[in-house]
Formats: structure tokens, sequence, C-alpha cells
């Protein structure tokens, strides 16, 4: 079961005990997957139409919960893909769909259903609790997670601008920041910080993913803090060793060309414990000569070494690194 179907999963066992969250969530359900139908005699049917048995199942239990209504349900296999399935609920009785469309205010007063099946003036998601529920139902109807192992996505996909500003606004109560992008026909709702991920779904009350994605979240930054330390304590270690094998070869270039008895007393000293310890850090360079020097002072000696170096490179340019092997 990939994440998101573990997070609708959840989900689809979270029902509000209050009826006016469960009327919320159903009127979100509706207006992302929803159908209504109309017969020669004006009566109405509705019908949502998923592949997820969790959705179907959520949205029996909430016509169930909130209108004492038995909807009908039909599964009906893909003749190509033998796995799949598509599972339709449907409210056939014209009395129980008209309740259903006019608690979810997706009904017109002259009995006409609103165009796009918009939730309109946002009566039913006044409260921060529908809110909540709207965003679940939503989130059941037509989104989607990804896999948090690769990377943080989290989408609702909607069938018009005016249902993705809506469902944007919403989310935006809770102080979350999503965006809007068009894909084909079809205006996409997302979010890819996990932080905000995080409180979405704490949002929906899907704490068990919650726990499950923090966790990773954690993991990630672990792994990401320990590679950060190892790549800059690498570097640090390939920038020692190559400081030491410049010292090295400047010292032995000296050696070559001029000698180094006429160098001063601490420059012989400096060049003679670096030849000695190829390896040594500049706190055991130090911590070898006599008296003892710290780190600054070692470092003032062999750039000194480099100095002179640099100076016979320039005085005897034909003579090189290769001869002082």
């Amino acid at each position: 079961m990939s994440f998101s179907s573990h997070v609708k999963e959840e989900l689809s066992r979270q029902v509000s005990p209050a009826r006016h969250c469960q009327i919320a969530e159903t009127a979100a359900i509706l207006s992302l997957c929803g159908k209504v139908h109309i017969t020669e005699d004006n009566s109405y049917t509705i019908r949502i139409h998923t592949e997820n048995v969790a959705v179907a199942r959520k949205y029996f239990t909430l016509l169930k919960k909130a209108f004492n209504i038995r909807a009908d349900v039909a599964i009906r296999r893909n003749a190509f893909l033998k796995k799949n399935r598509t599972y339709t609920v449907a409210v056939r009785k014209n009395e129980d769909a008209v309740r259903v469309l006019q608690a979810a205010r997706l009904l017109c007063e002259d009995g006409d259903v609103y165009e796009n099946m918009s939730v309109v003036k946002n009566l039913i998601i006044q409260n921060s609790c529908c809110r909540r529920a709207f965003i679940r139902g939503a989130f059941l109807a037509a989104g989607s997670i990804s896999d948090p192992e690769k990377f943080y996505h989290f989408e609702i996909v909607c069938a018009s601008m005016e249902k993705a500003e809506q469902l944007k606004e919403i989310i935006a109560t809770f102080s979350i920041e999503a965006k809007i992008v068009v894909r084909k026909k079809y205006y996409v709702v997302y979010i890819k910080e996990g932080s905000q991920i995080v409180e979405l779904l704490g949002l929906m009350e899907a704490h068990v993913a919650l726990m499950e994605l923090e966790n990773i979240r954690i993991l990630k930054e672990m792994r990401n803090s320990v590679n950060r330390q190892v790549n800059c304590e690498t570097a640090n270690i390939n920038k020692t060793v190559s400081a030491a094998v410049k010292q090295i070869e400047d010292i032995r270039f000296i050696q070559s060309v001029a000698g180094l008895s006429g160098l001063p007393e601490s420059l012989q000293e400096m060049a003679r414990i670096r030849l000695e310890r190829p390896e040594a850090t500049l706190k055991e360079l130090g911590e070898a000569l006599e008296p003892p020097v710290g780190k600054s002072g070692v470092n003032h000696r062999l750039r000194k070494l480099s100095l002179v170096a640099e100076e016979l490179r320039q005085q005897f340019p034909d003579r090189n690194t290769s001869s002082l092997q």
C-alpha cells in the first residue's frame, strides 16, 4: 500500500462526532468527485465514482451518520486491468438526494444544482472544525501525497479554478501556504514544504501517518546532517593533506637548491620536523618543536618557508621539484 493510500485508509475511519462537520466533509467529497443526475421527472440521483475503497466506505458512512441514508454501492472491475475496481456510491431516492444537496449548499433555492458543484457562501465551513473536515473530504476525494522517503509533495486536484481557489483559502486559514498549478485541464492545489504537510496531516487528524512522516523527516535530517559533517571533515582532511604536500615540496626544493643551513634556526627546525612528520597536524608539529609552539606559530614558520621557496623558484626557474626526489 502506498503512503497516500495509507493516509486515506486512516482518514476513512476518522468520523467527526459533530453533524455539521460530517456535512462539511460530505460537501467536499461531492464537490470534487460527485455527480448529480436529473431524470425526466426532475428527480435527483447523486453518485460518486472512486477507485479507492476507503473513499467509498467513508462517503457511505457519512451518509448513514449525517442523514440516516443507506446508499447503494456498486463495484465494477476494469476489463483491461483486472486488479482495478471502480466503486460507485449512489443516493437514488429523490428526497434523500435533495436533503444531501441542500445540507451541502449545492442546491439553489429554485431547485437547480450550482454550476460545477461548487460549495457556495462558505456557510458550511464557518467553524474551524468544519474547515478541517472539508480539507479531509477534499483529500479523500481528489488528493494524494508522495512517499516521504523520496520527496515531500501533497496535492488535491480540482476541476475548476473556483474550487482550487476556495480550497487554497480554506487551507490558508490555518497559516499553511498552498499554491495552484494548472495541469492539463485540471487545477492542482499543492504543498511541497515537509513541515506544512505535517501540519496538514494533523489538521485532517491523520495522526498515525503524521508520526510516520515525522519519523522519516527526522531520519532524513539526521542523515543529511551526518553527510554534511562527513563532507566537511573530508574537505578539511583533503585541504590539510594538500597543504602538507606543498610544504614538503617547498622544503625539499630549498634543501636541493640552497640547503637548509642558511635558514634561521627556527625555520631549520621547522623544516626538519615537517620532513620527519609528513602526516602530522599543525598542533602535533608545534608540540614536537623545542620549545613547543602553537598552531599559529607553526603556520607562520611554514609560510616563511613557502616564501623562501618561491623566491628561489624565481631565481632558478630551470630547477623543479623533481630534482628533489
